[in-house]
């Protein structure tokens, strides 16, 4: 093996250095440079010391024959670091490659990592879950525009319904998001033989999912203002002790009119009949607030058009079990039983 962990290296396309953390396979390492840590060929890597002299300089001759050594070039402007560009939050996943009897490669294991890029930084819980059944929890934190490696993942699993379910919250509290946020990754088998034929093919060390762009906001509900209400008169409450503000429920009501009225000089029949339903759904409303199991309501006998009425509400009532008439000297002969 040409590298060992702890080795420094330095990446061909970038002349970066950093150094070997892990060994994956013969082929590939996990590298880390300035602090972020990503998989590498070994063909995309080298020994800084080696490459420094053994690298030729360029000559580069002119018309005149003039010499200028690539020490002499002006230095390009620095580029934007594209590691540092904000791009969400993903979980990678790295398959460990071995090699059976016949020499033939395969897919061991999947190594994962959870990559952070975006400016903050996260606490998360973590469950891996094969069949709807924990296999591996995790508590933890990652910084900002770093990864963390979380475990490994035998791929004889990947037909085990796996789901990788997190649950963030932020590093340091912040009153414009939300306190957290959950989400939840599931893997298939044909999904996962199509990312890693897709990987191969294009030559890629991993595959990755993205678990989200930006960590929510927080939605802030405005406040009601109640003093327009009250300087009118109107009682506002908390609606918890709704019941300590409203009048107390009768199980018993009489709707004669000379019980709710005491002048009822020069009222038609229709206004009457009117100011009886108007009682009726009131003290109804109230059996219903205040949870009685029964409600009885006094119509009397006469042409039965306050009995027909209250009984045609009582039909369109969802809350009701059942009503009958209880013709009995208790109630004048003319009474209604609900209930509840």
């Amino acid at each position: 093996m040409k590298y060992q962990i702890g080795d420094e290296i330095i990446v061909l396309h970038s002349n970066e250095e950093g150094k070997v953390v892990d060994i994956i396979s013969d082929k590939m390492v996990m590298i880390e440079v300035r602090g972020v840590k990503f998989p590498a060929y070994m063909d995309q890597i080298d020994f800084p010391y080696f490459y420094r002299f053994t690298k030729k300089k360029v000559v580069v001759e002119t018309k005149k024959t003039t010499k200028i050594f690539i020490d002499n070039i002006p230095k390009e402007k620095p580029q934007p670091n594209k590691i540092n560009t904000p791009d969400g939050v993903w979980l990678v996943f790295i398959p460990k490659f071995n090699f059976d009897e016949f020499d033939d490669e395969y897919v061991a294991a999947l190594k994962i990592h959870l990559v952070n890029k975006t400016n903050f930084g996260y606490k998360f819980n973590y469950e891996n879950c094969l069949n709807n059944e924990v296999h591996f929890q995790l508590q933890n934190e990652i910084h900002l525009f770093h990864d963390f490696y979380i475990h490994d993942l035998a791929f004889e699993n990947v037909n085990d319904a796996p789901s990788f379910n997190f649950d963030f919250s932020l590093s340091k509290n912040n009153k414009l998001k939300n306190d957290n946020f959950e989400t939840t990754l599931k893997l298939k088998p044909k999904q996962v033989f199509q990312a890693i034929e897709r990987m191969k093919k294009n030559n890629e060390p991993t595959f990755s999912y993205k678990l989200f762009d930006e960590y929510p906001d927080r939605i802030f509900v405005p406040t009601l203002s109640f003093d327009k209400l009250t300087n009118k008169g109107f009682k506002v409450y908390e609606a918890s002790k709704f019941k300590e503000n409203i009048e107390p429920a009768r199980s018993v009501v009489d709707l004669h009119i000379e019980k709710l009225m005491d002048n009822i000089n020069y009222k038609s029949n229709a206004e009457i009949l009117d100011i009886q339903l108007k009682a009726f759904e009131k003290w109804y409303h109230l059996a219903v607030l205040h949870r009685l199991h029964k409600f009885t309501v006094i119509h009397g006998i006469g042409a039965g058009v306050l009995k027909d009425e209250i009984h045609h509400i009582l039909k369109q009532k969802t809350e009701v079990k059942s009503f009958i008439n209880q013709y009995t000297a208790a109630f004048g002969f003319g009474a209604t039983e609900i209930f509840f």
